[in-house]
């Protein structure tokens, strides 16, 4: 694709006929925001001369320092189908200081430089993320509840599968939006769903992610439904995951590839593996950023706990996907769609190479089923498990320094401090299960 110029943008604005502009970013914790301007301002945004006050972005910075600017990037310059009739287009911004110089907590920015250190070792890398979710109901108030849409199950259809018409809507929005759908169906969940769209690189499949939860949540509301990427949302039914498979390129050639290895495997992918084990405790805590993240990552419900590796087999962390040669991959199975995908994109990256850098093998991939292991069988093959709570988490990441390589000083203070007062305000809180099993007990 062409790099588009600012000239191009003013061009398709006057075309089309555009009256507002929103200027879209992500924060730390991954939650997206925007401002909305006239298209007179467009040329001044373009830019780079719209402010905001950061002071009011958590993890952005204090109120002495708080003036910030958005800096868009030309090539995600779109108009949102269901805005057409409004005239309002969008374009993505990254976080700059009032120097111009780059935000030290720009999730976005921070990928771009770890795909940068990528590149200088001769490495790109593509990622392709299974988006999982919920369709809820409303209430007569138009408020999200639990109460699924129908009770239909994996790969089911009509009339089980009553959410086939809105996963459709979504699919057609999203195609308008640029992106290539490659598959989208009911989950094992009733009212769960999954739609999968084609690898790109780092920044375009975060781009991409953030998208379709907007755009998905927009047309859940057109059917009075809505959307949720908690990953655990109702207790007893299978958590909604965000399995995300990630290869490396080398001199465009599959890096991962060498059908002249056992399974076709290189000793990079290897390496790749390695890393991600030794650091996928620590990993948990950006890749499933949540007090709920940890309600999902429990044995049972086919959730990704263990830590071990296998050809197909679905119960380990890490699975290698079939299809080789340019569709080698390596999935990681236990990020959550809660996540910020900046961050957890940057982090897994970080994990892999130093895998590759220090020649991390893995151990040998287990084909038998671990969820049917007993404790003593996951001793016998060496089998752990990530961590059962956020806390633990936070607490793998504080300690792990290669993870820390992968994320700025500003994005890792910032984190842990929100991250570690989310801990504390759940632990604090008496729960309905609580007086369920106390009250009237003791």
């Amino acid at each position: 694709m062409p790099e588009v110029t600012k000239e191009m943008i003013l061009k398709k604005v006057e075309e089309l006929k555009i009256r507002f502009v929103r200027l879209k970013f992500t924060d730390i914790m991954g939650i997206p925001k925007n401002v909305e301007i006239p298209v007179r301002d467009l040329e001044k945004a373009l830019d780079g001369g719209i402010m905001f006050d950061g002071s009011s972005v958590q993890g952005f910075c204090r109120i002495e320092e708080s003036d910030m600017y958005l800096q868009p990037d030309f090539n995600t310059f779109m108009v949102n189908p269901w805005e057409e009739e409004q005239d309002v287009a969008r374009i993505i911004c990254d976080i700059v200081n009032p120097d111009k110089t780059p935000f030290s907590g720009c999730a976005r920015t921070n990928l771009k430089r770890v795909l940068g250190e990528l590149k200088k070792l001769g490495f790109t890398a593509n990622f392709g993320p299974e988006m999982e979710f919920y369709l809820f109901g409303r209430d007569e108030q138009s408020v999200a509840t639990t109460k699924t849409n129908d009770q239909a199950s994996y790969f089911d259809l009509s009339p089980v599968d009553l959410g086939e018409e809105i996963r459709r809507d979504m699919v057609i929005t999203l195609e308008k939006l640029g992106f290539e759908v490659e598959a989208s169906h009911h989950e094992v969940g009733p009212g769960q769903h999954e739609i999968d769209f084609r690898y790109s690189d780092g920044i375009t499949t975060a781009d991409r992610i953030m998208v379709l939860k907007l755009t998905s949540k927009t047309i859940a509301m057109w059917h009075n439904l809505h959307v949720t990427f908690m990953p655990k949302p109702v207790y007893g039914i299978a958590g909604s995951g965000m399995h995300t498979n990630i290869s490396l390129f080398k001199n465009g050639s599959n890096a991962f590839y060498d059908p002249n290895n056992k399974h076709g495997l290189s000793q990079e992918a290897l390496y790749f593996i390695g890393g991600l084990m030794r650091h996928a405790k620590g990993l948990a805590a950006i890749t499933n950023p949540l007090v709920n993240s940890y309600k999902r990552l429990t044995s049972g419900y086919e959730a990704p706990v263990y830590i071990a590796w296998s050809h197909r087999n679905r119960s380990p962390l890490i699975r290698v996907p079939i299809a080789r040669e340019d569709a080698t991959r390596i999935e990681l199975r236990c990020p959550d769609p809660s996540c910020n995908p900046y961050l957890a994109f940057a982090v897994i990256l970080s994990a892999g190479m130093d895998g590759i850098q220090r020649k991390i093998m893995p151990p040998d991939p287990v084909g038998e089923n671990i969820y049917a292991m007993d404790e003593t069988q996951l001793k016998k093959y060496g089998i752990e498990s990530l961590p059962s709570d956020l806390k633990e988490a936070l607490e793998e990441f504080k300690k792990d320094k290669v993870l820390h390589q992968g994320l700025t000083e500003h994005i890792i203070s910032n984190y842990l401090r929100a991250k570690y007062q989310e801990w504390e305000c759940y632990s604090l809180q008496v729960h309905p299960w609580e007086l369920e099993q106390y009250l009237s007990v003791y």
